[in-house]
């Protein structure tokens, strides 16, 4: 087999393993059982050009609303940083995507950080929402684990030998009525960072930034 017969196929070989195991959305085996439930969730391209798996009640109107509750972003397990994501980038994280959140809901609604701060005679939705988790893919391409709060997945293995990796988070939020008490919108997202070089690589919240803002775009888009 000639040099470029051999190249041909192995790109062939690297697409079907890309292709096989990089899903752009959240597996329901990574699901955290943050939400009260995962029920209807269906596929969606948002704005920006990402996917989320998302549910929306048929009586669901933004309009219909004039105050959230909503405090910050939970890290959901418990955090178990490492080597490579120390307790430091996470509270980064949380931190930026917090007020990028409550940012977004300012824009529309009185946010306030507890039920009890809302103002009598309030039409109030409650926010829950977590970063909960990451996956990790070794050489073959082929996931071994799920760390909660970690933020590091294994990416493409080339014939060099060289590893190329995404950063990746995951995100679970729900809106609940706060009259009823029924969850009139819910969504697990997959948001992808910035690529690293190799596996050394420490993560950092400047990695998440952008996605994390695209993600805001949508969100407002969400409200209208």
């Amino acid at each position: 087999m000639n040099l470029s017969r051999k190249l041909l196929v192995g790109a062939a070989l690297a697409g079907l393993l890309l292709g096989g195991c990089t899903s752009k959305v959240t597996e329901k085996a990574q699901y955290s059982g943050f939400l009260s439930n995962y029920n209807n969730l269906q596929e969606v391209q948002t704005p920006s050009g990402g996917t989320a798996m998302r549910w929306v009640s048929p009586s669901w109107n933004a309009n219909a609303y004039d105050t959230v509750v909503f405090n910050k972003l939970e890290l959901y397990p418990a955090p178990k940083p490492n080597e490579r994501v120390n307790q430091q980038t996470l509270a980064d994280i949380q931190n930026y995507m917090t007020n990028k959140a409550k940012a977004t809901l300012g824009q529309k609604y009185r946010v306030v950080s507890n039920s009890s701060s809302a103002p009598a005679g309030s039409r109030s939705l409650i926010m829950r929402a977590a970063i909960t988790g990451v996956s990790a893919e070794n050489e073959g391409m082929k996931w071994y684990e799920v760390v909660p709060i970690a933020a590091v997945v294994g990416a493409t293995q080339a014939a060099t030998g060289h590893r190329d990796q995404e950063t990746i988070l995951f995100i679970e939020a729900e809106f609940i009525d706060a009259k009823s008490n029924q969850t009139v919108a819910k969504v697990v997202r997959k948001v992808f960072g910035t690529a690293l070089e190799n596996e050394s690589q420490k993560v950092t919240a400047k990695d998440f930034k952008a996605a994390i803002d695209k993600m805001g775009t949508d969100f407002q888009a969400f409200l209208k």
